[in-house]
């Protein structure tokens, strides 16, 4: 799948985004704000288990965004089983290089279309800490409604925090 998108496109990954991917995902600035599945520190053996695990899968369901050419950051959706299996949670990062330049609202409005129409989904939800005022932006800005706050549903760095839960509904 390749998806432009003008600032940027959402593409399938590729063994050689091995370099970028370890680089840029690196940072603890981003690992903050993801869960604890997300190594940090972030090196090139995480990057080759992840991209084994994302090329491997079909249908794909793990993402590249790819600014100027290159790797940026990546985008994938958790669909649910059972009685959620209408359902999928998304998650998103960006390289620190290119915050603040609408990257990812774009990268989650096109992904969001794709996943509603080849997972055949109804619902799309995410579920960013509380404290990640970025995020809560980029999903409001791509769509997404605030259904509610989850009290104490996590815990980051030992101390627990609560998630607002967004949803986007077909």
């Amino acid at each position: 799948m390749r998806i432009e998108l003008g600032s940027c496109a959402v593409r399938d990954w590729r063994l050689d985004d091995r370099e970028p991917l370890a680089r840029l995902a690196d940072n603890p600035r981003i690992a903050a704000n993801l869960r604890d599945a997300f190594p940090s520190p972030y090196a090139l053996a995480d990057a080759d288990r992840f991209l084994a695990m994302a090329t491997g899968r079909d249908p794909r369901a793990h993402w590249a965004i790819e600014v100027d050419g290159a790797a940026a950051g990546g985008i994938g959706i958790m669909p649910h089983t059972d009685v959620e299996r209408l359902t999928a949670e998304i998650g998103y990062w960006l390289g620190e290089p290119y915050w603040g330049r609408g990257v990812v609202t774009a990268a989650l409005r096109a992904v969001t279309e794709h996943a509603l129409a080849a997972f055949g989904l109804t619902r799309i939800f995410a579920v960013p800490f509380a404290t990640n005022a970025a995020s809560h932006r980029v999903l409001e800005k791509a769509g997404y409604v605030l259904e509610g706050v989850m009290r104490r549903s996590a815990i980051k760095h030992g101390e627990i925090v609560d998630q607002r839960l967004y949803a986007y509904v077909r």
